[in-house]
């Protein structure tokens, strides 16, 4: 084999490449070698690294490489042939990387539950240290580009920023509904987690950043969940609860068959009556009038349902043990307070005891309504009709502030003593 004279690499133009090995190995103590800018050439023969060459040009001489003598026993001067490698090594190739993890299962905080996760993001590495990337990246190949790196690295880079994700959102109570806007500090952890893993290569890990963090909608239980979400986002911004959308679903059903043929007249009625109870809540109006009310004892349509306690007492119906919850629609017992799965008040309806959502008037169950402000005697406490201005047990005026507590009379908002008959206001 003829002996090389000179050593060059020359990357082409749009290239990837990292590292590349020179084919040929038959080299002299006269043979050149040239490095161009933001290159590391380096030497190996029998397993030993021989030498390294910065930019520029060099010639293999013993006077700078004088291992060469212990090796090969070459004498100083004259042409004299060898055997060794030349690597050259890219140390200024741009890199910009793509990265997806697979589905990582988290307890969100906001949701209380698991929540199937996926992140992406892009990341940039640059080669600090040619003969540590060498030796425990790269060889024995001949070359290495921008997918040996993604073949070879991304697995377990990928695997440890699954965990670090886990545990920055699991030590810091982020929550699926806030997580976007904590992008910028978790790439930031992740960066500092997972630099240590490219220098153990020779690599510095040059940027690092998450672009989102999603649910995985790859699997039927992600996609569930997300519809979920969806769902419960839908009924926050119109203001019905999951019952409601249950009663509205299945009076919907009830309304097709009717139109097919097939619901009859027990199909109409119990969409009626669904869309009554529906619709009380929702605001009042015709849709939420029950169907059905006792007056006298005799069925009526229309008409005002009487308010009545549970625990047994005339018209009210004995307390359920148990009841499904407004907000996230699962059961629990009638004794706690708030739902134990959501956190969500208990406000049940004083006739049935179904949980009901907070801002609604009237019962989705019965049809009761929820909240009846009484009006009471400030002096006696006694019950007062509606609009009453004295009461009809102490016959002492029902306004407080504006008119005295004894005899009536108008109260300027400046005086503290009534200017009728002296009583302290």
């Amino acid at each position: 084999m003829a002996i090389i004279d000179l050593v060059r690499w020359a990357p082409d133009e749009g290239s990837m490449l990292y590292a590349y090995r020179f084919p040929e190995t038959n080299l002299s103590t006269y043979t050149q070698l040239l490095v161009y800018e933001s290159q590391e050439a380096l030497l190996f023969s029998k397993g030993q690294l021989l030498g390294k060459f910065g930019p520029g040009k060099h010639t293999l001489s013993t006077e700078n490489l004088p291992i060469l003598r212990r090796l090969f026993g070459l004498p100083f001067g004259g042409k004299n042939p060898f055997t060794a490698e030349v690597w050259y090594v890219n140390l200024l190739q741009p890199t910009n990387l793509d990265w997806e993890t697979s589905s990582m299962s988290i307890h969100d905080t906001d949701y209380q539950t698991q929540l199937p996760l996926v992140a992406k993001g892009r990341y940039g590495i640059k080669i600090v240290d040619a003969e540590k990337f060498l030796m425990n990246l790269v060889v024995p190949r001949t070359s290495f580009s921008r997918d040996n790196v993604t073949d070879q690295c991304l697995g377990e880079f990928v695997t440890k920023a699954k965990s670090a994700i886990v545990q920055y959102m699991t030590g810091n109570h982020i929550g699926y509904k806030s997580i976007s806007g904590h992008l910028d500090q978790i790439s930031t952890y992740l960066k500092s987690n997972l630099a240590g893993f490219w220098e153990n290569f020779g690599i510095d890990l040059t940027h690092f950043y998450i672009t989102e963090i999603e649910i995985d909608s790859s699997t039927e239980d992600g996609r569930r969940v997300r519809e979920a979400i969806a769902q419960q986002s839908s009924m926050h911004i119109t203001g019905h609860t999951w019952q409601q959308e249950q009663m509205f679903q299945t009076a919907q059903s009830a309304v097709n068959g009717m139109n097919n043929g097939q619901g009859g007249i027990l199909g109409g009625l119990m969409a009626i009556g669904m869309m009554g109870g529906f619709g009380g809540s929702m605001g009042g109006g015709s849709m939420g009038t029950p169907l059905m009310t006792p007056n006298n004892d005799h069925p009526t349509f229309g008409g005002p349902q009487q308010q009545q306690p549970l625990g047994g007492q005339p018209g009210g119906m004995p307390r359920p043990s148990s009841v499904f919850c407004s907000n996230c629609g699962k059961q629990y017992p009638t004794t706690s307070q708030f739902c134990p799965h959501c956190g969500d008040k208990y406000n049940p309806c004083p006739n049935c005891g179904r949980d009901n959502d907070k801002s609604a008037k009237r019962c989705t169950g019965c049809g009761s309504y929820l909240h009846i402000e009484e009006n009471r005697c400030p002096h006696c406490n006694s019950h007062l009709p509606t609009g009453a201005a004295f009461c009809s047990s102490c016959g002492k005026p029902t306004q407080m502030g504006d008119v005295c507590s004894r005899c009536g009379a108008p109260l300027p908002s400046s005086v503290k003593f009534c200017p009728r008959c002296g009583n302290k206001r």
